[in-house]
């Protein structure tokens, strides 16, 4: 039964885009997606337990939340929202953080990115990948109808859409999808309790299996881990993390903030005491809560708000 209403909410939200605050739904594919395996037999979904955790994403797509002022030329924030590349949670890791960063003046782009499924991919580890560059490219090429600054288009994670993030940071030239002048580097990333290294010791093993298998070589591991493929071009990083997060450790964001380091790159890393994982932009309860101010105060410091 909550598939049916689930099926009945997604056909509400394409007749009428405003349901949920945003103000535009897009395909970010033209057509079938680069690699795409048809599968009728995998449907979209929501969890039966609970709302607006997608799952089986086959079209994607992004949710564009437009500030209703005057200013132009203003930053945007691809967001992609976390789940252990298994779902979305696409409440208080999405379309809630794109009404919070409209209010801020910030176009807010939800991506409704394909999670790994060997049923729907010829290539599991590259499919999500393929989605945020074009979701970039696509907010890019939209930029002047939504009053958007094209060099002021940064991306979000939280936890497995972190690691995703941080993968479009570090790996935008990397051709995964058709031939396209527009560049998918993002000019900045916003990292939430992200997976960033698929190293045994400090992984998020559910997230390694569901990209890569049960069993990746060396060269998969390197090629996936972020930290290991920063380079003096990575875009400058927000990340906030708790030290008790007992899903995904902390150490995966002090890795990927010490390679940045390293190369130059401007770098902001918040370590709270508490909060736990998944609290997103809602959820929070002690100083973690914090986060979305200390945001709005590193994207102003940085010319982006």
């Amino acid at each position: 039964m909550r598939k049916i209403l689930w099926m009945i909410t997604l056909l509400c939200v394409a007749v009428q885009p405003g349901l949920f605050g945003q103000d535009e739904v897009l395909p970010i594919w033209p057509e079938t997606p680069p690699g795409a395996k048809i599968n009728t037999d995998v449907m979209e979904s929501m969890d039966t337990d609970q709302p607006f955790r997608i799952r089986n994403v086959t079209e994607p797509e992004i949710w564009v939340y437009l500030p209703h002022d005057r200013i132009i030329k203003r930053t945007a924030i691809v967001i992609c929202p976390g789940g252990g590349y298994v779902r979305l949670a696409f409440d208080h890791e999405g379309f809630e953080v794109a009404e919070w960063l409209k209010k801020q003046g910030v176009a807010g782009i939800v991506l409704k990115y394909r999670l790994p499924d060997d049923r729907i991919m010829k290539d599991k580890s590259i499919g999500p990948l393929q989605d945020v560059q074009q979701a970039i490219r696509l907010v890019r090429k939209k930029a002047d109808e939504w009053q958007i600054d094209p060099d002021k288009i940064g991306v979000m994670g939280f936890s497995a859409g972190g690691h995703l993030a941080a993968s479009a940071s570090t790996l935008y030239s990397m051709q995964v999808g058709p031939s396209d002048s527009v560049s998918a580097r993002p000019d900045f990333t916003v990292l939430m309790y992200p997976v960033i290294s698929f190293r045994d010791s400090i992984t998020h093993k559910g997230s390694r299996t569901r990209l890569l298998g049960d069993s990746p070589g060396e060269d998969r591991i390197h090629q996936f881990s972020a930290d290991e493929q920063v380079t003096a071009d990575t875009p400058p990083a927000f990340i906030a993390h708790s030290l008790d997060d007992d899903a995904v450790s902390y150490l995966n964001s002090v890795r990927y903030m010490t390679a940045l380091k390293e190369h130059g790159i401007r770098c902001e890393c918040h370590l709270f005491h508490s909060g736990g994982h998944g609290y997103g932009i809602s959820r929070g309860r002690g100083t973690e809560a914090r986060w979305p101010a200390l945001l709005e105060e590193w994207l102003k410091m940085n010319g982006w708000l």
